[in-house]
């Protein structure tokens, strides 16, 4: 059993930045590979950005890319998400997942139904 919380959502005017954190307990985080999506009012849950647990090999949405950066460091048993260049499109609820991934050290899942366990989420909201 993995135990995700996410933090470091809030309000935050267009242009600006935020760091999401992911701090799981439980089994070894260093085994799982990890992803964020995200949920707007309305709209179906969307792949965000995706790490291997080696953190080796990374992969992101278009709607992302350049703007957002996911790592993790396996010591502390987080992941982050730094997002840089919001705009009102980004608000949503964050949620972090965790995957298996085993000996695999550059898997990464782009498909919720690859996750395993899911964060309660942490709300970003844009202002225009």
């Amino acid at each position: 059993q993995v135990q995700l919380v996410e933090s470091g959502g809030g309000l935050v005017q267009a242009g600006g930045s935020l760091r999401l954190s992911c701090a799981a307990s439980g089994r070894t985080f260093s085994s799982y590979a990890m992803g964020w999506f995200r949920q707007a009012p309305g709209k179906e849950r969307e792949f965000v950005a995706a790490i291997s647990w080696s953190g080796g090999n990374t992969y992101y949405a278009d709607s992302v890319k350049g703007r957002f950066t996911i790592s993790r460091d396996n010591a502390k048993n987080t992941v982050y998400l730094q997002m840089n260049s919001l705009n009102p499109e980004d608000t949503a609820i964050y949620h972090c997942a965790a995957g298996e991934s085993g000996s695999r050290r550059y898997k990464v899942y782009l498909d919720p139904n690859d996750y395993i366990y899911w964060g309660q989420g942490t709300q970003v909201t844009v202002s225009s």
